[in-house]
């Protein structure tokens, strides 16, 4: 009876089965399927979905990097990955998000189907729930390992009634007027975090909105983030059209825009994110952006750990 109960609890709750912990890199996933199926119409259709283009770089990067596996080696160390996308032929047609099957921290998704039109037909009808099931479980696991040693951010929450989460090897590199410019060195560059204010009706309404908010990173570029060279300062390369979304932070309502900045007057530049985040109670808009400096490297997971942290702002 002794022997029975240990192995059929996970902290000291029957019956539940215990699970190691998971394993891979961020926005790393396994897709589990026969070899067949990898490389004929349903491959492709995972391919379109999952390794679209990350919006907003300056060269395509895949939204999630992907390794396929077939079910007979998928056990193991191989089925403690942190993603999963199980596809199981034969079955009837439905797609399912499972959290911790097989490790903890896990989410898999599941989709069925009784032959190959099924399980296509499966796919693009849930593209949105596929890959919002992936993006929410990364980011928590950013969050996370963010978490483990965080920068004190006193003055922050003084100055802009706010508070989010970002490492302590981040340093503060300016603090003027209500303005926090914050950069973490890389090996090949820096990443950078810009955290301001402006009034509730600088940014219009609908599709103006866009126009106004990099008129505004514009401007706000050209008085504090200057460059190596003493004409040189930040603005929005304009040959690219910006992405642009609706969020929420902290139960408020974001637009959320993805471009491509440069350094006026020098060869810099790279991707960007900014959160303008309405604050009524306030009467202003929090702009909460983030910026890669990388230049010759992947800038996927760099964008993504500035998403994680400008995510988790706090209004106070």
């Amino acid at each position: 009876m002794s022997i029975f109960l240990f192995f059929s609890c996970e902290e000291g709750e029957p019956g539940k089965k215990t699970v190691s912990a998971s394993s891979g890199n961020i926005n790393h996933l396994n897709v589990v399927t026969s070899n067949d199926n990898w490389e004929g119409s349903i491959g492709d259709a995972i391919r379109d979905i999952l390794a679209a283009p990350y919006e907003g770089l300056p060269q395509d990067e895949p939204m999630f990097s992907i390794n396929q596996l077939p079910p007979e080696v998928f056990s193991g160390f191989a089925a403690k990955n942190r993603l999963v996308l199980k596809i199981e032929v034969g079955k009837n047609p439905q797609t399912v998000v499972e959290y911790n099957l097989f490790a903890k921290p896990q989410t898999v998704v599941i989709v069925g189907g009784k032959n190959e039109a099924e399980i296509l037909e499966q796919l693009q009808t849930n593209v949105g729930t596929i890959v919002d099931a992936f993006k929410k479980q990364e980011l928590v696991e950013k969050q996370g390992r963010i978490g483990i040693s965080l920068k004190e951010t006193a003055n922050i929450e003084q100055q802009l009634g706010i508070s989010l989460n970002f490492p302590s090897v981040y340093r503060y590199a300016k603090n003027e007027d209500n303005f926090f410019w914050i950069r973490k060195t890389l090996t090949t560059g820096t990443l950078d975090i810009m955290l301001y204010q402006v009034p509730l009706e600088s940014i219009r309404q609908g599709d103006s909105a866009v126009v106004d908010i990099i008129s505004i990173r514009n401007a706000f570029g050209q008085k504090y983030i200057e460059g190596e060279k003493p004409t040189a300062y930040m603005t929005t390369e304009t040959a690219f059209s910006p992405y642009v979304f609706k969020g929420t932070i902290d139960n408020k309502p974001a637009i959320i825009t993805k471009g491509i900045w440069r350094m006026e007057n020098d060869f810099m530049g790279g991707p960007f994110v900014n959160y303008a985040i309405e604050d009524k109670a306030n009467n202003r808009y929090l702009m909460a952006e983030g910026y890669v400096y990388a230049p010759s490297v992947q800038k996927r997971d760099y964008v993504h750990e500035i998403e994680a942290i400008l995510e988790s702002v706090k209004f106070k």
